[in-house]
């Protein structure tokens, strides 16, 4: 049995939390700012995903019936929103915004909707340029190179909203306590700096949340919705304590509402602080609990602690310590580091679930080529980028190549249990999945997407699919998913690369060596220092050269631009360069993977 662990608190970290308002609606307002005054509702299936303001003003909700919203407010305008791409667009836009303001490089994306942003050595750095005898006339610097760079704000207190919502005066804080919420502050206001910049230069308001570590900049950040932020404050210990800001503000949480603690952890934590399974509303997946038990009452209940946690929630498949992670994240504790920003995703994947059933192979294969199709135009927005390259005559263009082949392509579904004895349907969230490796011929860019797919569908998924359901029709499906995994970055200079671009390192070895080029005659034969090859004007001759520059002269014409082609050749399949004789190994290569 897992021994009990101290709880230790570390709280070195500013971390802010974005969190877009209504994204998915405000996408679209974007698109079309006349919609913003209007109440507005994004369906996908049956269902309102989301909704403005506006919309929720008169009524409307999220996960609510499309039925039920358009008689609540016949008056709303539902927009479809079943087509991801416009909402995949603008937040990879407003992620890579935000990234780039900060220094770390550590942003991390939820979802569509939110970022974590790990701002821990700009509060830092700012902090050392305090001037603690004039903190009203404080300036955030928000460039080490230079100075001029960066916003006046006032250093006495707190921007926006704060939990609890009154300051402790720095005289009641222990100094460790008072130099962290002096770093809190400092970052408050980096926080409403970012905020204003993404709404005037994106049009796109947010939702803020500051403190030192994961779950709770995303819980604080929901105290104050919308458009607005909040900052939880010291004290935060001793932990444990329920005087401390941290376990007053999280007690009153439910527990399946916790960061880091799903759906199945919270109904096991439930059934054991009930005594018997929590009762579900009816309907839809989306249904919820009808018990709420919050982290008040797990704390306080009887021997609680990571390691009863770990008997409640261990067991096959669970991570090993889990009920020490658990007890950590209900007193918020959470050492988890914000994700650096990827060059590419580690997966990406088309899904979609079916209120109706598909029973037939026909309607199978019509969603695996619809995912298919969506799948290949996914790899082909997120794999890819633009080069420069140079023409056969000398001409700078782009030109796109791929930045990672997916190795591994996985096919699963979930299909529906049989009703019981009393002609119930059991819920599951149980997924079956196969998969195989990723069939070169996707990568090609001379086809459309809808032949490959289509090529995809015959050569791969079906049979994928045969091997996952034996019977010829009948399966009652509620879900597919089509996923591309197992990323292997292509040439490249970061480490998860799989080599280094030979083409580009041999572009520009004539220009790193240009300065290093001899270009002094050696001695002649007869003892005599040959003249320096130029004319009377001190221009060199067309046809004299220097046995170095002949030399080097030949390499230096292997490697300039001109006569790349002689040496380099490009694969027809993934359009990577590389030397002539390293081409044959390289088809190889594919044709096995074919």
């Amino acid at each position: 049995m897992q021994k009990t662990r101290s709880l230790q608190r570390d709280d070195s970290r500013i971390i802010i939390h974005f969190d877009y308002d209504c994204f998915y609606a405000s996408v679209v307002e974007n698109e079309n700012p006349a919609l913003k005054s209007v109440p507005l509702a994004i369906q996908q299936k049956q269902i309102v995903v989301t909704c403005n303001y506006e919309a929720r003003r008169r009524g409307l909700r999220k996960l609510q019936l499309i039925t039920e919203a358009k008689r609540v407010c016949p008056e709303a305008v539902i927009v479809l929103g079943e087509d991801l791409t416009r909402f995949r667009d603008a937040s990879k836009e407003l992620y890579n915004f935000l990234q780039q303001r900060i220094w770390s490089g550590r942003a991390e994306r939820l979802g569509f909707d939110e970022v974590w942003l790990d701002c821990t050595d700009m509060i830092d750095y700012n902090l050392d340029l305090l001037n603690h005898n004039d903190l009203s006339h404080s300036f955030f610097c928000l460039s080490k190179d230079d100075p001029t760079i960066g916003f006046e704000y006032s250093a006495l207190g707190v921007f926006g909203p704060t939990y609890p919502p009154h300051t402790l005066k720095s005289l009641q804080l222990t100094e460790k306590e008072n130099r962290l919420q002096q770093r809190l502050i400092i970052g408050s206001h980096l926080a409403r700096y970012l905020r204003h910049e993404l709404e005037s230069q994106k049009g796109y308001t947010s939702t803020v949340g500051i403190a030192t570590n994961k779950i709770l900049s995303k819980l604080v950040g929901n105290v104050n919705k919308p458009k607005n932020q909040t900052t939880i404050i010291p004290p935060f210990e001793p932990v444990g304590d329920t005087r401390t800001n941290i376990n007053e503000f999280l007690d009153h949480h439910d527990i399946g509402k916790i960061p880091g603690i799903g759906f199945k952890l919270s109904q096991k934590i439930r059934a054991h602080v009930l005594g018997r399974q929590a009762d579900f509303s009816d309907g839809l997946v989306y249904g919820g609990t009808k018990e709420s038990v919050i982290v008040l009452d797990v704390r306080s209940h009887p021997a609680m602690g990571p390691d009863l946690l770990e008997e409640i929630l261990g067991g096959p498949g669970a991570p090993k310590g889990i009920g020490g992670k658990v007890w950590e994240l209900i007193h918020g504790i959470d050492d988890s580091e914000v994700g650096k920003a990827k060059r590419v995703p580690s997966q990406i994947s088309q899904e979609d679930s079916y209120m109706k059933y598909l029973r037939t192979f026909e309607q199978v294969r019509e969603q695996l080529h619809l995912l298919g199709e969506r799948l290949i135009r996914r790899m082909q927005m997120d794999l890819m980028d633009e080069a420069e390259e140079t023409s056969e005559i000398g001409e700078p263009g782009h030109q796109r190549h791929w930045l990672a082949h997916p190795r591994t392509l996985r096919l699963s579904t979930r299909p529906r249990p049989a009703p019981g004895p009393d002609g119930i349907r059991a819920r599951t969230f149980h997924r079956i999945s196969r998969s195989a490796p990723m069939p070169n011929f996707v990568f090609s860019l001379t086809e459309a997407p809808s032949v490959l797919a289509e090529r995809l569908v015959d050569e791969a998924l079906v049979p994928m699919f045969r091997a996952l359901h034996h019977e010829k029709s009948g399966w009652n499906l509620s879900l597919v998913n089509v996923a591309a995994t197992n990323m292997a970055e292509t040439a490249a200079d970061s480490k998860e690369s799989e080599g280094r671009d030979i083409g580009k390192m041999f572009r520009r070895q004539d220009e790193v060596l240009k300065d290093f080029r001899v270009t002094v005659a050696p001695d002649a034969t007869d003892g005599q220092r040959a003249p320096s090859p130029t004319t009377m004007d001190g221009k060199p001759h067309e046809d004299e050269y220097t046995n170095s520059d002949l030399e080097l002269g030949k390499a230096a014409d292997w490697d300039s631009d001109a006569s790349e082609d002689e040496v380099l050749e490009r694969c027809d399949v993934c359009r990577s360069a590389m030397p002539s004789f390293a081409m044959p190994a390289h088809r190889r290569y594919h044709e096995l993977n074919d």
